[in-house]
């Protein structure tokens, strides 16, 4: 049985004083220092400007009154809904419950036959869909991989196509421009029946890395966000600051969510605050810095003080191919983003090298750990039915528990079973299978699940007016 939306908040960073303390800085930011923007921002510019902000043109700077963040923030939803296609399995992303799914934009995946690193291709991110799909412990699918097969004015039609036609989980992927926000729209609501249904019960969401650190708005990503939130669809405000400033990531953050709540109030949105660490020998971005962890860990605890919940990161790792490090990297850092209670957290599962690279089999192995970070989550329950002091009492002194009938119930439900990958035969058992790593059986079971009979999760009459209406070349 797969285990999500179970509580966290158990890891807890920052103090309660630290929360307070980084949120008055942010508020000092916002008011005195300001934001900038990029051009092309005109039309914002101006409604920010009716909304009662100062906006210097000359300095390019957008000043933030303290009184009208903290009010738009409090009109921000703290429940947002998230759903699988048929709208049976909700991801309910308030409070500390916690979600992990896929992430990224890599352009480089390792072969499953040759194991070679080679480009992304669309085909891959329908096959990484269908693979995820079958993985229980992966909550949700954002779009992984780039296509760098086709051009780029396709990108939008044709990922949100393989996306949705290889998994019935939510779906959330980055866009190209405004008009990759209604491609993404119509194809899902083609989907689902209609528009209205799709609104009610929405199965696709949106990335926006609106902000370039530090403190300056991103046209394109700004004007995404909007979009998106006109429309009610959930989108994340995503920013990344290398240095991991968690004053000046947490400004970003409710600036976001200010001019998002100005735009359309009660807009469902994710605080998408994702710090990163540089190497100090090199400065290029480290993902797997334990650093991350902790960082993540703490955004939560950020995005919980405002009552909005948050996406944010976990799983990334800086080694090339799924080895060791790619293992102790990617375990430590779910753990902690999983315990800290963060409600949606996407880069839990598949990928390597920084952001650069994914492979099908490190989605299976990111799966198990994902599936024993949740583990973690359930805790140990002290009841009566626990204590068993009855059984205990039946047995007896020197007797044996095995075949007790409260051993039965409970020996299948009490751990966790993994999805194969763990090897925990005898070396005898090993050595008789070939002693294979942990990466190979990894390889084997997804070759085994994608050679299985493809299961399209578009209706084949939706599959027609899509193609109709679209260059789909997948």
């Amino acid at each position: 049985m797969p285990l999500k939306g179970l509580a966290g908040g158990l890891y807890k960073p920052l103090s309660t004083n630290d929360i307070a303390t980084i949120h008055e800085g942010s508020l000092m930011i916002l008011e005195n220092i300001g934001m900038t923007y990029e051009s092309g921002l005109d039309e914002t510019l101006a409604m920010l400007e009716g909304k009662g902000l100062k906006v210097d043109r000359g300095k390019a700077r957008i000043y933030f009154d303290r009184d009208l963040v903290e009010a738009q923030t409090a009109a921000a939803p703290e429940q947002v809904i998230l759903y699988n296609r048929d709208g049976s399995d909700a991801l309910d992303l308030t409070q500390h419950h916690v979600y992990l799914g896929t992430g990224g934009a890599a352009v480089i995946i390792l072969d499953l036959e040759t194991g070679k690193a080679r480009s992304t291709t669309l085909n891959d991110m329908y096959q990484i869909a269908r693979l995820t799909n079958r993985l229980d412990n992966i909550h949700f699918f954002v779009r992984p991989c780039a296509p760098t097969d086709i051009a780029v004015s396709d990108h939008d039609a044709n990922a949100i196509f393989a996306c949705l036609k290889g998994t019935a989980k939510h779906v959330m992927s980055g866009l190209t421009n405004e008009a990759g926000v209604h491609k993404m729209l119509d194809i899902a609501a083609m989907v689902a029946g209609s528009m209205d249904a799709l609104i009610e019960k929405p199965f696709i969401s949106v990335i926006a890395s609106f902000a370039i650190s530090p403190l300056k708005l991103c046209t394109q990503s700004t004007l995404i966000m909007l979009e998106a939130g006109r429309n009610r669809i959930p989108v994340a405000l995503s920013a990344a600051p290398m240095a991991g400033t968690l004053a000046q990531l947490h400004a970003e953050q409710l600036a976001g969510i200010t001019i998002c709540q100005l735009t359309n109030p009660g807009a469902p949105l994710l605080y998408g605050g994702i710090p990163g660490r540089a190497n100090m020998r090199s400065l290029a971005y480290m993902g797997g810095a334990v650093e991350c962890g902790m960082m993540n860990a703490a955004i939560h605890q950020l995005a919980h003080y405002i009552k909005v919940p948050n996406y944010n990161s976990s799983g990334l790792t800086d080694s090339k191919i799924p080895d060791a490090q790619a293992s102790w990297e990617k375990a430590l850092s779910t753990v902690l983003a999983a315990m800290g209670g963060s409600n949606y957290i996407h880069h839990a599962a598949g990928m390597l090298e920084s952001m650069l690279a994914v492979a099908y089999e490190q989605y299976v192995i990111d799966d198990e750990i994902i599936g024993m970070s949740c583990k973690v989550l359930e805790g140990i329950p002290v009841d009566a039915e626990h204590l068993a002091l009855e059984a205990i009492e039946e047995v007896g002194p020197g007797g044996s528990f095995i075949m007790s009938p409260h051993t039965m119930t409970h020996m299948r439900q009490e751990y966790f079973g993994g999805n194969g990958v763990s090897d925990q035969e005898s070396r005898e058992k090993w050595a008789e299978k070939g002693s294979l790593d942990a990466r190979t059986r990894a390889r084997d079971i997804a070759k085994k699940i994608l050679a299985e009979e493809e299961t399209p999760h578009i209706s084949k009459d939706a599959e027609i007016t899509i193609r109709e209406k679209y260059k789909i070349l997948l």
